[in-house]
């Protein structure tokens, strides 16, 4: 007699889908709603955007013509990917855009990392007791199990990328300025990012990258063409929606009109924008604390829903961008200095309502 299936109702787990999300595939996070998360490279900004971009969506970031700070984020974006070999398509205005692969950043071997290499190499001499061996396997398990080293790392910004990530051939370096339509272009991305997934057999997760300079430099041949950007912009959207994929796009909002800035913001899964700070600003060194060290300022400005309404809920929407002994880029919330002894008394210190304090008529 065949044994009744339980009943389940419509709130019941799927217990198939959580034996899958057991074993993720490297580079990746599963997150809520079914979303699969893909890392940026900066570990700050995977936090603060609830995981890292959403696989199939469009990340926008506005450049500002002050510094170049929006080569950071592509930076440690490609090094990431290329760290966990997967497909990478880099596109801009330069006419030699594969030289821009020995700028990228290379992984900080933290110091964990030594002693665990210093403790394997050692291994053999030490006699440590079965029982306190089975101890140590948990652990590794435990630290490959959290996903800091395989979805997300640091950085080196001072030390370059190996050249051994670069030799495999699913990367594809494209300058713009060689199209006069837009149209090759994105055949070229998608075959590239098609003849992965057939690579890949079964698996419909490909966690591909693409990274696009400055699209809207002059340069370009269509740089007055807005409609054909824009009709690009939307077709690229299908094909990182189809191959699971991540475009990461930058563009100066200076050099172009409003109506076209805004059209391209609207389009973005996840908008981002970068400004500089001056040196000799002292208004704002004064108004907030660690001024010194900031390079710059990043903003949020939407945050990708994928498979969901419910809006992300930001702790603040601007960051300040910062260089961690001149080499790993993090992002800290802005602090507001304390008021100057000589205009009023600090957050810190308590008031007094003692009548020898007493200045005017008004005063308590």
């Amino acid at each position: 007699m065949a044994t009744p299936k339980p009943r389940t109702g419509s709130f019941s787990r799927n217990v198939s889908t959580t034996s899958n999300m057991a074993s993720p595939i490297p580079g990746l996070k599963h997150g809520p709603n079914g979303t699969n998360f893909l890392s940026s490279g900066i570990p700050d900004l995977d936090r603060i955007l609830g995981g890292g971009f959403a696989l199939g969506s469009l990340v926008m970031i506005m450049e500002d013509t002050e510094a170049p700070h929006h080569m950071l984020l592509l930076r440690n974006f490609m090094s990431q990917g290329l760290v966990h070999y997967q497909p990478l398509i880099y596109a801009s205005p330069a006419k030699d855009p594969r030289g821009f692969l020995g700028t990228l950043p290379s992984p900080v071997v933290s110091k964990d990392d030594k002693s665990r290499v210093h403790d394997t190499e050692n291994e053999n001499g030490l006699r440590i007791a079965w029982q306190y061996k089975k101890y140590f396997g948990e652990n590794n398990s435990e630290s490959q199990r959290d996903g800091k080293s395989e979805y997300c790392g640091e950085f080196d910004l001072r030390k370059p990328l190996e050249r051994h990530f670069f030799s495999r051939q699913n990367i594809d370096c494209v300058s713009l300025t060689e199209f006069a339509d837009l149209a090759s272009f994105h055949e070229r991305c998608s075959t590239l990012l098609a003849q992965n997934s057939r690579n890949n057999g079964s698996s419909n997760i490909t966690g591909g990258r693409i990274a696009i300079q400055s699209l809207c430099s002059p340069q370009c041949e269509f740089f007055n063409k807005e409609w054909e950007m824009l009709s690009f912009i939307r077709s690229l959207k299908s094909v990182i929606r189809s191959s699971n994929s991540v475009a990461v796009i930058t563009f100066p909002p200076s050099l172009v009109s409003t109506a076209f800035s805004k059209r391209l913001q609207h389009l973005a899964d996840t908008l981002v924008s970068v400004k500089a700070i001056l040196d000799e600003d002292k208004e704002l060194a004064k108004l907030l604390t660690g001024y010194q060290d900031m390079v710059g300022l990043l903003s949020v400005h939407k945050v990708a829903r994928i498979n969901t309404q419910v809006p992300t809920i930001l702790e603040t929407t601007t960051y300040s961008m910062k260089l961690h002994k001149r080499r790993s880029l993090i992002l800290e919330c802005l602090n507001q200095a304390p008021v100057d002894g000589s205009s009023g008394n600090s957050y810190a210190s308590s008031g007094s309502c003692s009548g020898s304090f007493k200045t005017g008529p008004l005063d308590f």
